[in-house]
């Protein structure tokens, strides 16, 4: 008996899709959970596991296509009673970081249930349209991947780090061995192929001598001065043609709404830095901080939670009919990945100590360079903060993040001759700028923030306030 899968709709409220690449050819054996192919939407990168098992017959679209959802993409003739049944969603721990998402969040904890786990022993009645396998309404589904998806939630400063978490572990660091293979997981494969990263060039600090994606992530900070030292050849076409499509589209879209739809006004202020970049090398050697990235950023992003509660209109946002004051930050990172620019974000920012805020946006970095940041990450942002300063840069004019009225960009933090006691001295100087919704923000509120910001910035002891 042929069986057609349709596209389904992924959880995003999308209704296209790109067909990226197959996992599967005609005359394959496929069984249930089996990933079949690979698709872009305008937010993400995503796999689909087949709801059959049996021989692929015919693939319906080819690779490169946009399809609505709905469309019939693979033709099964499937074994009878194959069938994956939709059990009912699990109970909402979070998938493992070392699975690839084969779908947005909720899809992903759900299709790993299903593949892992056997179904309940009444399948639930079909529902009309097409849906993930996974899905359903029935039924209960338990993982047993539940004691590896629990992860020990990040201790505030002072509190005693878990002995049996692996982030508060001292590093053991590997030197390379020639001639040994390295030791490598697929997902860090992945990650450090999409940063253009060797692995036999990377030091392992993992338990077994195994590298991270700490590891990756690290070389590849390291080796970004580089990357414009080599002068690649000239294209051997004259012309190349690229389709605007998937997040490409979706960006695009995004910026024309954002900028002709609210009036930008920038502000810019050189900072002195120095006393955050001593900080910062303390906070590197703090106990409390061991296993956590500290980078100038989080002292922005501490800096940018503190003025906003000083100045709550730069964290509004504007519906035509009113301006909602929205109490907490939920604080959007603008991150450069292989497929593009996205700005996920810290949900309730302004409640997490400084270790806290650290470690999220460390995951925060770590998950968008490996393409799983999911939608719900990237939605309800209230501000946003862009560190254009690790490409190089001194300022910019950050265009806003729709949904949004204030956006600060984070400038290279350099020595250069400052004045300080009427003496010239080599200082740490950085770059603040920001852009601001003139319909919400005006002049002086505008230039409060920024002056707040910069304050944090010139003196860090203010947090202790």
């Amino acid at each position: 008996m042929s069986s057609q899968f349709h596209l389904p709709d992924v959880g995003e409220g999308l209704t296209e899709a790109e067909i990226v690449s197959w996992k599967v050819a005609p005359g394959d054996t496929i069984a249930i959970n089996q990933v079949i192919v690979e698709i872009e939407t305008a937010k993400s990168l995503v796999e689909l596991p087949s709801p059959f098992a049996g021989t692929v017959e015919g693939l319906l679209v080819e690779e490169g296509m946009t399809v609505d959802v709905g469309t019939a993409i693979i033709t099964v003739s499937a074994t009878e009673g194959e069938e994956a049944p939709p059990p009912a969603p699990p109970e909402t721990d979070a998938p493992d970081p070392d699975l690839k998402a084969t779908t947005t969040l909720a899809a992903t904890a759900q299709a790993t249930a299903a593949a892992e786990t056997p179904a309940a022993p009444e399948a639930p009645a079909e529902k009309p349209g097409a849906v993930l396998v996974g899905y359903g309404i029935k039924g209960h589904v338990s993982s047993r991947r539940t004691g590896r998806s629990r992860r020990t939630a990040i201790p505030a400063i002072g509190e005693a780090p878990d002995a049996k978490s692996p982030s508060q572990r001292p590093a053991r660091i590997h030197q390379p061995i020639p001639g040994i293979p390295v030791i490598a997981k697929p997902p860090i494969r992945k990650l450090a192929k999409d940063l253009g990263v060797a692995l036999d060039e990377v030091t392992p600090t993992g338990l077994i001598g195994d590298i991270t994606r700490e590891d990756v992530i690290r070389h590849a900070d390291q080796a970004k001065v580089f990357h414009n030292i080599e002068t690649p050849q000239w294209a051997p076409v004259r012309e190349e043609r690229i389709p605007v499509k998937g997040m490409r589209k979706q960006i695009a879209k995004a910026m024309v709404a954002s900028k002709f739809t609210a009036p930008h006004v920038s502000l810019f202020v050189d900072v002195d830095a120095t006393r955050t970049m001593e900080y910062v090398k303390r906070l590197k050697t703090s106990p409390d901080f061991v296993g956590v990235k500290v980078s100038p950023l989080l002292i922005m992003a501490k800096a940018i939670i503190w003025a906003v509660r000083r100045n709550p209109m730069v964290n509004s946002a504007w519906t035509d009919k009113e301006i909602i004051v929205r109490n907490y930050v939920n604080l959007g990172i603008a991150a450069a990945t292989p497929r593009g620019l996205i700005v996920p974000n810290i949900k309730d920012a302004q409640d997490m100590s400084l270790r806290e805020l650290a470690g999220a946006l460390e995951q925060l970095t770590i998950t968008a360079r490996e393409g799983r940041t999911s939608p719900t990450d990237m939605s309800d942002g209230t501000i946003t903060v862009t560190n254009i300063g690790v490409f190089g840069m001194d300022t910019g004019t950050p265009i806003l993040n729709p949904g949004e009225v204030g956006i600060v960009a984070l400038g290279t933090i350099k020595q250069k001759p400052w004045v300080v006691d009427g003496e010239v001295r080599a200082r740490f100087v950085t770059t603040i700028g920001a852009s601001f919704d003139h319909r919400v923000v005006d002049g002086d509120v505008a230039s409060r923030f920024v002056a707040d910001v910069a304050s944090i910035i010139e003196e860090p002891a203010l947090l202790l306030d």
